[in-house]
């Protein structure tokens, strides 16, 4: 049963479980999908056990055809498979790969891709997780028509969510793939009916989202405040998450909030007041760590580690 407009002949590129649910809506609506492409099977975990990404399976589930290439750039191969398809639209969600421009001029309706955030905020690849970590209270989806730019292209439609103080990345990756699906749907129907006109983003606002790097979990006690921290610790769950030293062992701190004790102290200074782990930061702010994993230990609360620790108050993380 299709939801919204005439059936459009599509090819959809996605990779990850964000891009799930927006194939599901696609499915679900009625249009026709001759092709999906997602990226090869990766080995996983320890075991290095090779993997289907979600979206193959989805659509293998679906009865669709999957290809996996390598490489798109300079593939001949794949453009040849492409070209004979002829889509009306391709639309990208999560796929990995940077569509090339002969892949970009190919459909009428042109390369559609769902990105989560408001554009021109946050372009990059972790948009999700640096909206947090800039304590942002409100994110969303945008969809929009690629071009060769980092996330640059004329923006179609968008949608804000708003991001609660409890929430981290991980925990608004599922609702915002959830919200994108339909938006997807919608934006395929106005770009066929010519409801939708693209609207060019302005590009002096944007922001960047890069990929993130194991460092960018380092907690700076000395530079950033309390909140910062903690927004920092929201948006890198659950990776690279937050860490720091303690008598050169690596420390991570897997809870952390921000505690209303306001007084001076040298940042990384550790208050063990009631049995609580209390480490000042930049602006006589504190923050607190609730939860934590010395190197070459369990994880375990804070205050079981104290007990067991044999620390004073005073000594220095970081």
């Amino acid at each position: 049963m299709k939801a919204h407009g005439k059936t459009v002949r599509l090819v959809f590129c996605g990779t990850p479980h964000f891009a799930v649910a927006t194939l599901q809506a696609l499915i679900a609506a009625g249009h026709e999908i001759p092709l999906v492409v997602s990226q090869p099977d990766r080995p996983v975990g320890r075991s290095q056990v090779l993997t289907a990404p979600p979206v193959k399976e989805t659509a293998l589930a679906a009865g669709l055809e999957v290809t996996q290439p390598e490489k798109i750039k300079n593939n001949a191969e794949f453009r040849q498979q492409l070209e004979a398809i002829a889509p009306d639209a391709i639309v990208v969600v999560a796929y990995g790969r940077i569509v090339p421009p002969w892949m970009l001029a190919m459909p009428r309706l042109g390369c559609i891709n769902l990105h989560a955030s408001l554009l021109p905020k946050y372009r990059g690849a972790a948009p999700i997780q640096w909206a947090v970590a800039m304590g942002e209270s409100v994110t969303g989806n945008t969809t929009m028509l690629l071009e060769e730019g980092l996330d640059t292209g004329p923006i179609l439609l968008q949608r804000e969510i708003a991001i609660r103080p409890e929430q981290t990345a991980a925990d608004l990756f599922d609702l915002l793939a959830r919200d994108g699906a339909p938006l997807v749907v919608e934006t395929l129907a106005g770009l066929e009916d010519g409801t939708i006109v693209p609207k060019q983003q302005d590009h002096a606002r944007a922001t960047l989202a890069p990929i993130l790097d194991r460092k960018d979990g380092l907690m700076d006690f000395a530079g950033r405040t309390a909140t910062e921290i903690w927004n920092r610790w929201r948006g890198f769950q659950p990776w690279p998450g937050a860490y720091t030293t303690l008598d050169n062992k690596k420390l991570i701190a897997h809870r952390v909030q921000v505690a209303e004790k306001v007084a001076p102290g040298m940042p990384g200074t550790v208050d063990f007041a009631d049995h609580r782990l209390l480490v000042a930061c930049a602006h006589n702010t504190w923050v607190e760590i609730t939860e934590l994993q010395l190197e070459g230990k369990k994880r375990m609360a804070a205050s079981d580690f104290l007990r067991g620790a044999g620390l004073h108050s005073g000594i220095r993380l970081g």
